[in-house]
């Protein structure tokens, strides 16, 4: 077997050279030059491209995004599966971070309320969001924030005719529908149903931990099924902080493997994400699982009053200097008679 070509790539990073063969992909580097080939294999670390003359071994730290051509886009990504449970599947090939959290970002959203704010993640065009149920609890005033990248620049849209359709306490799961002015659109991401996670795969999240928005991590699967209070969780070192919660956790191919919802405190490269099994599940389930208004744990959310620091009477309570000199002296003079 012929052995692939490295040199050919080094050149083309060091002299801009734009390497092209009539193919399905075309692979951006870091630099900026592209390689038009087809992807015969890839892996973590190495993407292996049918030049048609030779077969190029293309380091993956050297590519910044994997592009599928559209005339054969289908071919190359695998066609879209549209479920009757509002998710979409998709076979993606492995593509690099940057790539990938340029295409799907647009689809991660931050949920805001009077009680804080988390993430969450679109899975249908018509405006379906899911997030952490413990985001959403005991709230009804829902707002909920969109990043579309207008030219270089990201445009953030505010939707306030948001409802909260399903919640799940146990798995810590939220449906949400937005309500978009006329016109606008979705991007939406694809859950992974493919049951192929590995420990030591990679993995990143894209989220808005503190408050720092479109904030991308990236990591990998420590352990895919770490058992904590009676359900199994996806471990991983993508750091994962408040604000984060209820946004997605994507394979090295932008399909949705689990929903962030805690990080471990004084824990470094310890957060965890609840597996999208437990999502689709719900997703099929969410007519059993549909938000009562009536319920006790709805309705507003009441923040608890600031705590009394000072216990002693406040000022306008106490007598008057002047009174208690009287006082003190019709007590001596009343005394003294007696």
């Amino acid at each position: 077997m012929r052995k692939p070509n490295r040199i050919m790539v080094v050149a083309a990073i060091v002299t801009g050279i734009s390497i092209s063969s009539a193919g399905a992909e075309t692979i951006v580097l870091r630099g900026g030059q592209t390689i038009h080939g087809s992807i015969l294999k890839q892996n973590d670390e190495f993407v292996f491209v049918d030049m048609g003359f030779t077969v190029m071994e293309v380091p993956r730290s050297r590519i910044g995004e994997i592009r599928e051509d559209s005339s054969s886009e289908t071919e190359a990504a695998g066609a879209e599966i549209k479920t009757e449970d509002l998710y979409f599947t998709r076979d993606l090939p492995v593509a690099g971070i940057e790539g990938l959290s340029v295409r799907f970002g647009e689809a991660v959203v931050m949920v805001r309320s009077p009680g804080g704010l988390g993430s969450g993640f679109i899975i249908d065009e018509r405006g379906y969001v899911v997030t952490n149920f413990h985001v959403i609890e005991g709230e009804t005033k829902i707002t909920i924030v969109i990043f579309r990248k207008v030219g270089d620049a990201f445009q953030r849209d505010k939707i306030d005719k948001v409802k909260i359709v399903a919640v799940n306490p146990f798995f810590d799961l939220a449906l949400l529908k937005m309500e978009p002015p006329d016109g606008m659109k979705f991007n939406k991401v694809y859950l992974d149903t493919s049951e192929s996670l590995r420990d030591g795969d990679t993995v990143f999240a894209i989220g808005n931990p503190l408050g720092l928005e479109r904030t991308l991590s990236q990591g990998i699967v420590s352990k895919r099924n770490r058992t904590e209070g009676g359900l199994a969780y996806i471990q991983t070192t993508a750091q994962i902080n408040p604000g984060n919660s209820g946004g997605p956790l994507f394979n090295n191919r932008g399909q949705v493997i689990g929903v962030t919802n805690m990080k471990i405190t004084f824990g470094e490269g310890l957060g965890f994400a609840i597996p999208v099994r437990h999502v689709i599940e719900f997703l099929k389930s969410r007519e059993g699982f549909a938000y009562d208004s009536d319920s006790p744990s709805s309705g507003h959310h009441y923040l608890q009053p600031v705590k009394r620091k000072l216990f002693e009477a406040p000022g306008f309570l106490k007598p008057a200097p002047q009174d208690t000199k009287k006082k003190s002296d019709s007590d001596t003079t009343g005394n003294t008679g007696t």
